[in-house]
């Protein structure tokens, strides 16, 4: 501390001479500014007596607006900032004397030795202001402009803070007491370190810390005698004392050398050859940009998992009934937030989507990732530039849109393509959403082994306009078939899943009922955004979306990626979430963000649905066979037990994959997120590798965990009966057989070498044991096999196998 500082005692006589001092003081002042002739008027200083003494004594408790800075995962790089003013407290002994020496020569120079007042200049600025003169002077001590800028930052009201700021001799009556009264209760270097925290530097800063940012980019402790005075030089009128500006850098040149820095020496702080060596150091003629919110972000694959947590922290009704208090909050707050994003999986995905599919691209490839059991958001990366400058975007895919003008979404946008929400509803994703007909089923007591016919064509009981593509011809039943047509056969839950067939899961979904399906699409977290979704979704219509079993319905990569991740987590959904840690400046932890999760499903029905689900992309079931996949490269890449679904709607308008292990799930959609009744084909070849090379960068190294068995056979095999011997029955014989033993009959549509007669039955598929209601094929004798072996039965074609 230098040598000059002073300090005064406060002792209790000093204390109430003030006090009359300066409610003497404080008529005066009133009295001489509005009445320079007469202006000891009894009455003007009794007024101005009165309106002192009716003061409270008291500032009201406040806090000022302090920035919000939000980190990654790994909880030390920062990714965002937040705030209404660019301020950050230090105390002061992280502050280098040089800036206190400065403020004080350039604001306050008896600050060390008055009690909150300079009654010197108070008198002089009376005399002064009581003239003609356009040169009016302040008398404002540090004391009293920290005042006015705490009464400006507690006040409750817009007339509150007119009251604190305005230009009027009232203003100044209740600076000078409420500063006498702080000075009471803190100590010179309390009072300073407070000031330099909140004044106003300019070019969107406030406090020691912001200004020293900007202007030299670094830390207030580091700063330099003339970089310390420039700084103070500004605080007078900062837009005036502009150094980016011609008239503002010549301004501040001869503020800082002719004023700042003489003053400085005269009082001791620093040297004559200090003082030579500072008036030569540069001024800068520009400054640092401020960023400010996730425009700024340092990455731009940073910028849409910014957008989900401030989506986020706007929707949570913790930080404030309205929007309005919830982004002053995280703008003005302090708060320091860590996040879930994790830093090396972003890079890594942003890469692998670079290298499929360009920015500029009308399509959008879209990557979510959460973690099962937190619901911790890992990762959010497409194709795009999260940018508001849209201005080099072309027009819009949509005809209608184009023909407004309205801009597409291609390479730059800031809309929440993702995550959905601000208008974003989602895209249809296709069969990915299969897996809630399955859950349901399972809940309702079907089997993984459950088995159907599938037909070419399925008619079904949903009724739909006769003039729809999709109605049966002649009827407004609703007539759905698989993609790329056939299919045909006996499948079960693993088999169906695993070669993702219509046909069987669109029965499936009549039996278990679609109302069904849809609750337990809702328990799974699936957000019905879209108006026309969520009246189908709702109660009296439910039961007839027969097309949600097909993937319908708008959702997003987040949804669905949460989805799966609920079945790795043994049926426990996690509300999705951006936040690791939220601090307060006072170093309080909170526990909003943290994973708030509840039971969805039974364990032994995720798991049983999980098991399935290994079959589309190339990993072997635990409990059954799977015979058939649709991403079978996605285990081979992923080098880890991997559970999954792809996904294709109407006319290949877009392409989906979710795959998933214990630790991370992936969910990938292409689409064209501004038209989707566009024609292009859009490319399982782009979004799989995608999702399936994302997953497996980010499994590289860790170990190897299997997936769990669900502990109750039941879901599994179900109730397990005897079929009957039918072998050369009639076929009407064979079907009464096989329905009374409790399955459902069918009579296959081959034929097959057995010694029995040409046309009666020659066994079923599959023979021996399976699933009560279960489907039963009787196989049909062509008459011309070699004798059966002794005894009923035989060995059939299986068209099924049995469970392993």
């Amino acid at each position: 501390m230098s040598s000059w500082w002073r300090r005064r005692d406060h002792n209790v006589f000093f204390n109430v001479f003030a006090l009359l001092t300066c409610g003497l003081v404080a008529g005066v002042v009133v009295a001489a500014a509005a009445f320079p002739v007469a202006a000891m008027s009894g009455l003007t200083a009794k007024v101005g007596n009165q309106a002192f003494a009716s003061l409270p004594s008291e500032l009201k408790d406040f806090a000022s607006p302090q920035i919000t800075r939000v980190y990654a995962s790994d909880n030390k790089t920062q990714i965002a900032q937040f705030y209404d003013e660019f301020r950050s407290d230090v105390p002061l002994k992280q502050m280098s004397p040089h800036i206190r020496d400065a403020m004080v020569a350039a604001e306050d120079r008896e600050f060390y030795n008055h009690n909150g007042v300079d009654l010197k200049g108070v008198a002089r600025a009376v005399v002064n202001n009581s003239g003609k003169s356009e040169s009016k002077q302040g008398a404002s001590t540090i004391t009293m402009q920290w005042v006015r800028m705490s009464l400006a930052y507690s006040a409750t009201s817009p007339s509150e803070v007119v009251k604190a700021t305005e230009d009027t001799n009232v203003r100044k009556v209740t600076e000078i007491k409420y500063a006498m009264r702080v000075e009471q209760e803190l100590n010179k270097d309390q009072i300073l370190e407070r000031y330099l925290n909140m004044a106003p530097f300019g070019k969107q800063t406030y406090g020691i810390f912001a200004a020293s940012k900007v202007y030299f980019n670094k830390s207030p402790k580091n700063l330099t005698i003339g970089q310390a005075a420039l700084l103070a030089a500004v605080v007078r009128a900062p837009s005036f004392y502009d150094p980016t500006t011609k008239q503002g850098y010549d301004e501040i040149r001869q503020r800082r050398n002719n004023y700042v820095i003489p003053g400085m020496l005269e009082m001791g702080a620093i040297t004559p050859a200090q003082a030579a060596a500072a008036k030569k150091e540069a001024i800068p003629r520009k400054v640092a940009p401020v960023g400010n919110g996730c425009v700024s972000v340092a990455y731009n694959s940073w910028g849409f998992f910014c957008d989900f947590f401030y989506r986020w922290w706007m929707d949570r009704p913790e930080f404030g009934a309205t929007n309005f208090e919830r982004e002053r909050r995280l703008k003005s707050g302090g708060y320091r937030i860590t996040t879930t994003i994790d830093l090396k999986a972003t890079k890594e995905a942003k890469a692998r989507v670079g290298d499929l599919i360009k920015e500029k691209n009308k399509n959008a490839l879209l990557l979510a990732a959460v973690e099962p059991r937190t619901g911790k958001v890992k990762l959010l990366v497409t194709n795009r530039k999260y940018s508001l400058d849209d201005s080099k975007n072309p027009l819009s895919s949509d005809p209608r849109k184009r023909r407004a003008g309205v801009k597409g979404s291609a390479p730059n946008t800031v809309n929440p393509l993702i995550t959905g929400g601000g208008g974003v509803h989602g895209y249809q994703a296709g069969s990915v959403m299969k897996i809630f007909t399955l859950i349901a089923a399972l809940e309702k007591g079907y089997p993984l082994h459950y088995t159907i016919k599938a037909e070419k064509f399925y008619k079904s009981r949903y009724i739909v306009e006769r003039s729809s593509d999709s109605a049966c011809p002649g009827t407004h039943f609703w007539c759905p078939q698989n993609s790329g047509g056939g299919g045909e056969g006996v499948y079960n839950m693993w088999s169906g899943f695993g070669r993702s067939i219509n046909t069987y899961f669109v029965p499936l979904e009549e039996r278990v009922g679609a109302d069904n399906v849809v609750n337990v699409a809702k328990r799974f977290g699936i957000k019905f955004r879209d108006p026309e979704d969520a009246k189908l979704a709702s109660d009296g219509y439910s039961h007839q979306w027969g097309a949600f079993t097909l993937g319908v319905s708008a959702t997003t990569p987040l949804d669905m990626a949460n989805a799966y991740a609920t079945l790795a987590a043994d049926g426990m959904y996690c509300e999705p979430t951006p936040i690791e840690q939220i601090t307060t400046r006072d170093n309080q932890k909170l526990d909003i963000g943290k994973s708030h999760c509840e039971r969805a499903t039974s364990v032994d029905v995720a798991r049983a649905a999980l098991d399935a689900a290994r079959c589309p992309v190339g990993d072997r079931a635990r409990t059954g066979s799977c015979e058939g996949a649709t991403a079978r490269v996605t285990r081979g890449v992923v080098g880890h037990p991997v559970f999954g679904k792809t996904g294709t709607t109407d006319r290949d308008r877009t392409a989906s994959l979710i795959a998933g292990t214990t630790s991370l799930v992936v969910a990938g959609y292409l689409v064209n997120p501004d038209y989707q009744a566009h024609k292009d084909r859009m490319d399982h070849d782009q979004v799989n590798p995608a999702v399936y090379r994302t997953l497996g960068d980010y499994m590289d190294g860790k170990p190897k965990v299997q997936f769990k068995r669900p502990e109750n056979r039941k879901i599994v095999y179900g109730d397990q009966r005897r079929i009957p011997d039918v072998e050369c029955l009639s076929l009407t014989r064979a079907r009464d057989r096989i329905e009374n033993a409790g399955f459902d009959a069918v009579v296959s549509n081959s034929e097959v070498e057995s010694k029995c007669p040409a046309g009666t039955a020659a066994g079923t598929s599959p023979s021996g044991r399976t699933v009560k209601n279960g489907v039963v094929a009787i196989e049909v004798s062509n008459g011309k096999g070699a004798e059966p072996p002794d005894g009923p039965g035989g060995t059939p074609r299986i068209i099924v196998p049995p469970p392993r």
